[in-house]
């Protein structure tokens, strides 16, 4: 076997030459490299319309024990090889392919959080913040932090009591001011800011239970008592890069439907009280009169 080539290419030899039941694995090994980072033997059979067997054969035809060992080999050559533009786009491809390539590899990750979320855990979480009687959200980093923010909002308007705090003190601050029955929803996708760790021990000693948005197997996942964890390939050019907004905003929505429905009637009510204000006083709403500035009249 030449191992002068790289092993997608070998994948996509083997592809050319293989049976119909066994073209369709390879094939979606080549056309996305990703997923099947993310999946196992079931879920990898499931995709594809194959079977378990056919996959471990595969595995062993192209020099590899089994999925797993094969999987850490295309990791890590998706990891050297990838584009510094991002790790689906050539410098030279057209506009058409980078808009493709980017929008499928978004869509991958998306879809990864289904096989990722463990649903049982995160309806305890969305159980738990539901009845909190405070919940504080903490997050270091512009990513975190916007996550952080939004989450903030969205409980808020669902009438609960939620603050968010960026500034390393104020964490400490209301960490130390949590309680017993009290939730902290720390967000990291890195999970070992010594900060954020820092804040989240406080918090746990007062008696206060941790749900972390993170990694597995992370410092902050470790601290968690519900670990919503999730992984997406590395970025090409930020550390924690946009597939990260889009698994982390996937399961913030995901959380606040949830919360949403433990919560129940007064959820749904005060939703539609905060819409009905918007709509009657929001600052951008059609009803105001625009403002003319050249003559100082206002237009109707």
């Amino acid at each position: 076997m030449n191992r002068n080539i790289s092993l997608l290419q070998r994948v996509a030899a083997a592809r050319d030459t293989a049976s119909p039941s066994r073209r369709t694995i390879l094939a979606a090994i080549v056309e996305d490299p990703d997923r099947v980072l993310r999946e196992n033997f079931k879920q990898l059979a499931e995709y594809t319309g194959s079977s378990v067997p056919t996959i471990m054969r595969i595995c062993r035809d192209l020099g590899f024990a089994g999925l797993r060992e094969f999987k850490l080999a295309l990791a890590q050559e998706l990891a050297i090889g990838a584009s510094p533009l991002h790790r689906r786009v050539s410098i030279d491809d057209s506009a058409t392919d980078v808009v493709n390539n980017v929008v499928r590899s978004a869509s991958a990750s998306v879809a990864g959080v289904r096989n990722q979320i463990d649903l049982d855990t995160l309806a305890a979480a969305a159980q738990a913040i539901a009845v909190s009687p405070h919940i504080d959200i903490v997050g270091v980093g512009n990513t975190s932090w916007f996550m952080a923010s939004d989450l903030q909002a969205r409980l808020f308007r669902l009438g609960l009591s939620a603050s968010a705090w960026a500034d390393y003190h104020l964490q400490q601050v209301a960490a130390g001011a949590q309680q017993r029955g009290g939730v902290v929803i720390a967000i990291s996708y890195v999970g070992g800011m010594p900060t954020l760790i820092d804040a989240v021990d406080i918090a746990r000693a007062q008696g206060a239970r941790l749900v972390a948005l993170t990694r597995p197997n992370t410092a902050l996942a470790k601290r968690a008592d519900w670990l919503l964890g999730l992984t997406v390939p590395d970025d090409s050019v930020m550390h924690v890069g946009i597939d990260v907004y889009l698994v982390h905003l996937t399961v913030i929505e995901i959380l606040t439907v949830l919360v949403a429905q433990f919560v129940g009637e007064p959820a749904v009510q005060r939703l539609r009280g905060v819409r009905e204000a918007l709509r009657r006083q929001g600052v951008d709403t059609r009803s105001h009169p625009l403002q003319s500035w050249e003559n100082g009249e206002t237009e109707s």
